[in-house]
């Protein structure tokens, strides 16, 4: 029988390439595992008896997706925190040391005083259409870098580059088609995407961004969705100086495409009014499209999840 531990949580599962580092609190227990699925499930296994308040892992460029996903999976809550909220909270404590053992127990720590609430995690689905999306933005990247250059380039490395941008912009046409094929191979997917290109200014690829990205849309309000997308306005006083409403932090790749997507309508005059209208789209655009969302049949919205 599974016994209630309610002030449990699980400390870092300190996500390594070949190892994952536990630690449990209160009662400060140390547990390690190979990040393979044999001893993934190994650890699920342990985890689930042990029945605890929360799982916290550090996202660790992609590698804490198979434990998050075999964990949550189990029924056990997992949040997946950002590792400069766990490092400036490891300074804020004192200790400065750093190994995998010391990060385990700050992590562990850090859940038992913070509780960061746990949020629904992307399906297999979603972390497709992510990798998708993200080689999308590697393309354009490319493709601003490469014209960059072209601009200065000598005649000979001219006929290369312009070469590599035309290959470039085929790949690019590729992977949009990617994009359309996966939205609209999933009924589920096919029906959000249409609801999210009602709202004005959202189209095919900002709309599959929010669906693979954004997975929060219909359970969050319009302030905290703009604040996990990085387009809210943050206070920066003290005493009497009232200093600038500024952006920052947030999912980069989403508040990136409602920029993209802004530009792209508008072309403002210069950089600095394309920045600054597009965090106002981009600030209301997000809370409307959740909404938006929220409207889909309940049976539907399961099956998203």
């Amino acid at each position: 029988m599974r016994h209630m531990t309610p002030t449990r949580a699980l400390g870092r599962i300190d996500v390594a390439k070949d190892r994952l580092d536990v630690v449990l609190r209160p009662l400060g227990e140390y547990v390690e595992a190979t990040n393979d699925e044999r001893g993934i499930g190994s650890l699920v296994r342990r985890l689930w008896e042990e029945n605890p308040a929360l799982v916290v892992l550090e996202a660790t460029g992609g590698m804490e997706r198979p434990a998050a996903a075999a964990l949550a999976v189990a029924g056990v809550p997992v949040a997946i925190v950002n590792p400069r909220q766990v490092r400036d909270f490891a300074k804020a404590t004192d200790r400065l040391a750093k190994t995998d053992r010391i990060d385990a127990g700050v992590l562990a720590h850090f859940a038992e005083a913070v509780r960061p609430e746990p949020r629904p995690l992307a399906d297999e689905h979603a972390r497709e259409l992510s990798a998708v999306l993200l080689r999308r933005r590697q393309i354009l990247a490319m493709v601003t870098a490469e014209g960059n250059r072209a601009r200065t380039a000598p005649k000979p490395v001219k006929r290369r580059i312009e070469a590599h941008l035309r290959w470039l912009r085929k790949e690019l046409e590729r992977v949009n088609g990617e994009l359309e094929r996966a939205v609209r191979e999933s009924l589920v997917w096919k029906e959000r995407a249409a609801l999210l290109m009602s709202v004005p200014g959202v189209g095919p690829t900002l709309s599959a961004t929010l669906l693979a990205e954004l997975p929060e849309l219909e359970h969050l309000d319009r302030r905290r969705l703009a604040a996990l997308v990085g387009v809210a306005p943050l206070n920066r006083d003290s005493g009497t100086l009232r200093g600038i409403r500024t952006v920052w932090g947030g999912r980069s790749g989403v508040r990136t495409t409602f920029y993209d997507r802004v530009g792209a309508e508008d072309a403002p005059a210069t950089a600095d009014a394309a920045l600054v209208l597009a965090g106002v789209a981009g600030r209301n655009l997000a809370p409307v499209a959740g909404g938006v969302a929220a409207q889909q049949p309940q049976g539907v919205g399961a099956r998203f999840l």
